[in-house]
């Protein structure tokens, strides 16, 4: 059976993802840090159509509930087969000049310390040199990458540009173990993190720069998420899908 940890599954792209992967077949494990309401309420509405889905607690950014969460899936479920580093999160826009140390270790931790003890711990897993079967991990960036996302985000920009080469380095160091690492890079998508940045119409304001002129779908990241975790993407490894409308 395919595997898959979805990082971050309780609501948005992480969401749409397990949504997604479970339609086609995988068991999902749903990680969550704090909002288990939805987490539960998710994995409810995927065993009632006859899925297979457990929830997980763990802060990404703390290595023993990384652990913990992986061991729970080799007990629970079986050795991961795909890996979606999703969780992420932001803080309020400012520009640099405004940021404290302590706002950039948190943006750095979760979305940057987080992906990779999550890579590691699957890594371990997957590696044909290991007794594994091979898999796939997919990072979800962000069009802030390429962007810098000035005036508001650049410690997160930053940080997906961690991920950006995390992503290029990993799918490099274990290509020959059967594991694939690639990434989505969405741009301006309708969830619920622009909200935590103080501007929950953020979307609205700026989809008239995006050459679609139009916001995304969380439904549409994960598309391209499970098309590069599947077996279709079989000769891909350490590339990106903007999923951005062309912005």
């Amino acid at each position: 059976m395919n595997i898959m940890i979805i990082t971050g599954a309780s609501r948005g792209i992480g969401a749409a993802t397990a949504r997604l992967a479970v339609a086609r077949g995988y068991a999902v494990c749903l990680n969550y840090r704090a909002q288990a309401d939805a987490a539960h309420q998710l994995a409810r509405e995927l065993t009632d159509s006859g899925g297979r889905a457990i929830t997980v607690q763990a802060d990404v950014s703390i290595e023993a509930d990384v652990l913990r969460m992986f061991e729970t899936v080799d007990r629970e479920l079986g050795r991961v087969t795909a890996l979606i580093n999703n969780a992420g999160m932001l803080e309020s826009q400012m520009p640099v000049t405004s940021m404290s140390a302590e706002r950039i270790a948190r943006v750095f931790n979760i979305n940057v310390i987080g992906p990779f003890l999550c890579a590691r711990e699957a890594v371990k897993r997957m590696s044909t040199r290991r007794g594994g079967q091979g898999g796939s991990i997919v990072n979800v960036s962000s069009m802030a990458a390429r962007l810098g996302s000035p005036n508001e985000y650049v410690d997160y920009a930053a940080a997906k540009g961690a991920i950006d080469t995390l992503t290029v380095g990993l799918a490099k160091e274990v290509a020959a173990e059967g594991i694939r690492v690639n990434a989505v890079r969405p741009g301006l998508i309708y969830t619920d993190m622009h909200a935590s940045g103080g501007e929950p119409g953020r979307i609205e304001r700026l989809k008239d720069s995006v050459p679609l002129k139009r916001g995304g779908q969380p439904e549409e990241v994960a598309n391209a998420i499970l098309w590069l975790a599947s077996n279709e993407a079989s000769y891909t490894t350490g590339t990106f899908i903007d999923v951005s409308g062309g912005r």
